[in-house]
């Protein structure tokens, strides 16, 4: 049984929207995120990588960083660039790429059914990563971005998400990326509520390092707190939550620097004896349990066995 909520929002206006929105923070440097956010002051990178405000020197992981990220956000809600909606909601919200959309369910979820394996993981995470994001939240006391979460598609859930976007959303712009962003409230957040709850599991496909420090947030929270109940908002965990049928994951790369000591014939050839290898034209995996490697001037489809 999956635990979802409605919750209280921080917004921008569709004015203010482009202004505001940013990339993750974890796919831009410092230096990106500075020279993109000079001269707006609204950006939302002053506080998810709000070490742009300091000194050039100063550690993305000092302390300092994280106060100051608490002073941005807090000036955006003063200055009403940031709005808190009156009441707990539920959105949903579309990107658009290159023709195609995907749809996704904000809300937040449960800090312990990420601890008991309902909200389940595909990768390790990093201590330090993990206290970067354990110290932005609790020292700003806020979900900076969600995390990316996917689920297994029902007729019910499609159906509801279908009804909620008939009408126009409320905010619509497309990045300088290319990318659409559009939202909606819901009409009905306790019906996604309801509709969740007969999901088996969720499912992180980015953003394991954002649960993982959400987790840890809620902990510290729990044992400062000696009236826990459970049912506090700190114990939850903001994501956007895409159905599995529409969810487009891109494909990207790692480079290893060396081949500890073979050939790349020889590389291709001990790859060889764990799945199938052959010479492709096209760097994009084709289907599941694919990969493809570039190695010694020439790219290879490596398909892992069925098992």
């Amino acid at each position: 049984m999956i635990r979802i909520f409605p919750f209280f929002s921080l917004m921008p206006s569709p004015a203010d929207a482009p202004e505001v929105a940013c990339e993750p923070y974890d796919v831009i440097s410092t230096e990106e995120a500075r020279e993109r956010s000079a001269g707006n002051p609204k950006s939302f990178l002053h506080v998810v990588r709000s070490e742009i405000d300091l000194p050039e020197e100063t550690d993305p992981h000092d302390p300092q960083v994280y106060e100051v990220a608490s002073k941005n956000l807090r000036s955006m809600i003063r200055s009403g660039l940031l709005k808190r909606t009156s009441e707990q909601a539920i959105f949903i919200y579309r990107q658009t790429f290159q023709g195609r959309q995907q749809h996704g369910v904000v809300a937040t979820c449960d800090a312990e059914q990420y601890r008991t394996g309902l909200i389940k993981k595909h990768e390790k995470t990093r201590p330090d990563k993990e206290d970067d994001r354990t110290n932005h939240m609790t020292v700003c006391s806020a979900h900076a971005e969600p995390v990316f979460l996917t689920f297994r598609d029902t007729d019910t859930i499609g159906q509801m998400i279908a009804a909620d976007t008939v009408n126009a959303p409320s905010i619509d712009f497309t990045a300088s990326d290319g990318v659409g962003h559009a939202v909606w409230r819901v009409s009905d957040p306790f019906a996604y509520v309801r509709a969740f709850s007969r999901l088996e599991a969720l499912y992180i496909a980015d953003g394991h390092h954002r649960t993982a420090g959400g987790e840890r947030a809620a902990t510290v929270r729990q044992n400062a707190n000696k009236s826990h109940t459970g049912r506090e908002e700190y114990n939850r965990i903001l994501a956007v939550m895409f159905p599995a049928s529409q969810l487009q994951i891109l494909a990207y790369n790692r480079i290893v620097r060396d081949l500890n000591g073979m050939t790349p014939s020889q590389f291709v050839e001990r790859l060889g004896a764990a799945g199938k290898v052959e010479p492709a034209g096209n760097p994009v995996p084709d289907q599941a349990g694919t990969i493809c490697v570039f190695v010694g001037d020439q790219w290879y489809r490596f398909v892992f066995p069925a098992d």
